[in-house]
């Protein structure tokens, strides 16, 4: 892909599944209460990351190019 991306989790929504740190495990932990969060905040943009966002059942992970605000999921 070669482009960087901006990793975000919104931690208010969040639900816990794991779903993220199961699809990407090198771009996603649970913590100690079972919240997301990137193991980066800019990854190279990778067909695993983006399944990720994908597969959040509450949409909790945006992607964003990185030094810009261009979305790359969920897109607008």
């Amino acid at each position: 892909m070669g482009d960087r991306w901006r990793v975000e989790v919104d931690r208010s929504v969040c639900i816990g599944s794991g779903l993220c740190a199961a699809s990407a495990p090198d771009g996603f932990r649970l913590d100690s209460v079972r919240q997301s969060h990137p193991v980066q905040d800019e990854a190279d943009a990778s067909e695993a990351l983006l399944a990720a966002a994908e597969s959040c059942p509450v949409e909790a992970i945006a992607l964003h190019l990185a030094g810009s605000s261009e979305p790359v999921f969920p897109p607008d």
